[in-house]
C-alpha cells in the first residue's frame, strides 16, 4: 500500500517569502506541479510511489488535480480537512503530513501520522 503524503498547501507555500501573497492560486499551482514530480519517486524517508494530496484553502481553492497529485479544496479550515483525511485513511496505511504547523502536527500525530517540514518537498535553493 502506497504511503499517503498530505501537504499543507498554505503552510508550505508560506514558508518561502517569494511573493506568493500576490498570487496565492498561482503559488499553489506551482507547488502542485512540484509535488507531481515527487509522487513517483517519493520523499526522503518514504520511497515512491506515494499518493500525494495537496490541501488548499482560501484564495487557492479551485486548483485542479493533475496526474500524481490530488488537490483537495478545504470547505473551511485547511488544517481541519487535513485532520479529516488522516483520520479517514486505512488504519494500517502509513501517512505523512508536510507542514511546519506544530498544532496541526499534534492533531495528526494523535491519529498515527508523521509530520515533516516544508523543506522535504521544496527544491534546493527555495528552502528556508
Amino acid at each position: 500500500m502506497r504511503t499517503l503524503v498530505i501537504v499543507d498547501g498554505a503552510n508550505v507555500v508560506g514558508s518561502v517569502p517569494d511573493g506568493w501573497w500576490r498570487d496565492r492560486r498561482g503559488a499553489a499551482e506551482r507547488l502542485r506541479d512540484r509535488l507531481a514530480g515527487l509522487a513517483a519517486d517519493g520523499i526522503p524517508g518514504w520511497p515512491g510511489p506515494v499518493e500525494m494530496v495537496l490541501v488548499v484553502e482560501g484564495a487557492a481553492k479551485g486548483v485542479e488535480s493533475v496526474p500524481g497529485v490530488r488537490v483537495e479544496s478545504a470547505p473551511g479550515s485547511g488544517d481541519d480537512r487535513i485532520v479529516e483525511l488522516v483520520a479517514e485513511r486505512e488504519a494500517d496505511r502509513a501517512c505523512v503530513v508536510v507542514t511546519a504547523d506544530r498544532e496541526l502536527c499534534r492533531r495528526v500525530e494523535a491519529y498515527g501520522a508523521e509530520c515533516v517540514g516544508p523543506r522535504t518537498v521544496l527544491p534546493p535553493g527555495r528552502r528556508r
